[in-house]
């Protein structure tokens, strides 16, 4: 068997948790079968049976500034262009939808299965108008047109289960398959090195808060930035947080922390996408992770610092609820949330809310440690990969099977 894996992201070009996913689920899957991953950039290499194919869309609009819309436009006239190195497998499994109509034409034009995993639904980011402009309507028909069609759509969490039938209420419920995202139990360990710490400017004699995303609407940063003025003085805040979505974001988040800062915050603002390696020694010396995330299917970030032992305060939403015990491996934190937007209805209510579970693990070292070990022990009896890999193959072959026989 041999399986053709779309996906915009992939090393080196990772920026959120679908190219995580891939990333990982790629190299699981070719202990078992062949992999064909096609990317967007210039990756091109074979090792065993994993091949990696990038290509980079074609730029439309070379004249004038760059429309909002163009990453939408582009997008599609990738996923038509994906078609020919498509030719040769047996079933295309694709990751949002950057990709989700390449699944869609290879399923019509070769005749074979089309499985759509979902880490995230347009319909219920409505924030991405921001980011795409009109090419949001694009998006979400590309989005909707795919994942109708799909033969199996995984959703990476039972939350995301629900978000789809409630998003797309035509779809055969049936046709949903709940595989969770993993976590390389043997990367993502608690590590005694704090070179990165130091280079980053991090006081390491001294506890911190960490963040780790981009600097999305849907990751809820500014919403921890404005949690600061309400945690105890002087706590050390350390934000990784990179990769803005807009040029509006961007600024915003420059300002609230400009804020922040002059009223006497300590934060230390990495404003990049660091390195595993790095990520995984901020993870593994702070006092406890933050995830105020407005929209999350499931929060592979979680898993990051949960197998890092940190324990971890998140927003009660979406999949995080899967993830995070409450009281056992961290804390969540509820809001009541507009029902278009998916934001906090209440903003500083939020952010007191927030401040006051972490102000609890920054006062109580022990109860941190012990919900960090507690974190790292449900990482390893839930979240392996070769558990997600081994579940995906099955469905790989009962649906080829269906399809032979029809």
């Amino acid at each position: 068997m041999r399986v053709g894996l779309m996906t915009r992201e992939y090393p080196p070009n990772v920026y959120g948790g679908a190219g995580v996913h891939v990333e990982y689920l790629s190299r699981e899957l070719a202990k078992s079968i062949e992999v064909e991953v096609h990317c967007w950039g210039t990756q091109h290499s074979d090792e065993g049976n994993l091949h990696v194919r990038g290509q980079e869309p074609w730029p439309l609009l070379a004249e004038g500034p760059p429309a909002k819309f163009q990453t939408a436009l582009e997008t599609f006239s990738l996923n038509l262009a994906q078609m020919k190195p498509l030719a040769g497998i047996d079933i295309v499994h694709t990751h949002t939808w950057y990709v989700s109509m390449a699944g869609f034409l290879a399923k019509k034009l070769f005749n074979i299965p089309f499985v759509l995993t979902t880490h995230s639904l347009e319909p219920l980011r409505a924030w991405k108008a921001e980011q795409l402009g009109s090419g949001y309507s694009m998006s979400s028909w590309m989005e909707r047109t795919a994942i109708l069609d799909a033969d199996a759509v995984i959703a990476v969490s039972e939350g995301t289960r629900a978000d789809i039938l409630r998003a797309y209420p035509e779809i055969d419920s049936n046709r949903i398959h709940v595989i969770y995202n993993g976590i390389d139990l043997q990367q993502y360990q608690q590590t005694s090195a704090t070179d990165a710490l130091d280079r980053y400017g991090v006081n390491t004699t001294r506890p911190y808060v960490l963040f780790v995303g981009r600097i999305t609407r849907q990751k809820g940063v500014t919403h921890l930035v404005e949690a600061i003025p309400y945690l105890p003085a002087g706590t050390q805040v350390v934000l990784c947080a990179g990769a803005p979505d807009t040029p509006e974001i961007a600024q915003e988040m420059r300002e609230k922390v400009a804020a922040a800062r002059a009223a006497g915050a300590d934060i230390v603002w990495i404003e990049k996408m660091v390195t595993k390696e790095d990520a995984i020694q901020l993870y593994s010396h702070c006092a406890v992770f933050c995830c105020p995330s407005v929209y999350e299917p499931f929060g592979i970030i979680n898993l990051e610092a949960m197998a890092c032992r940190a324990p971890v305060v998140a927003s009660a939403t979406g999949g995080i609820l899967e993830v995070v015990l409450d009281g056992e491996t961290g804390y969540l934190v509820p809001f009541e949330a507009d029902p278009v937007t998916s934001f906090p209805l209440h903003p500083e209510q939020f952010a007191r809310d927030l401040a006051a579970r972490l102000t609890e693990l920054l006062a109580d070292p022990a109860k941190a440690k012990r919900m960090g070990e507690a974190g790292r022990s449900r990482v390893e009896q839930t979240f392996s990969w070769t558990a997600i890999a081994e579940q995906t193959v099955a469905l790989y072959r009962s649906l080829t099977e269906v399809h032979r026989s029809v």
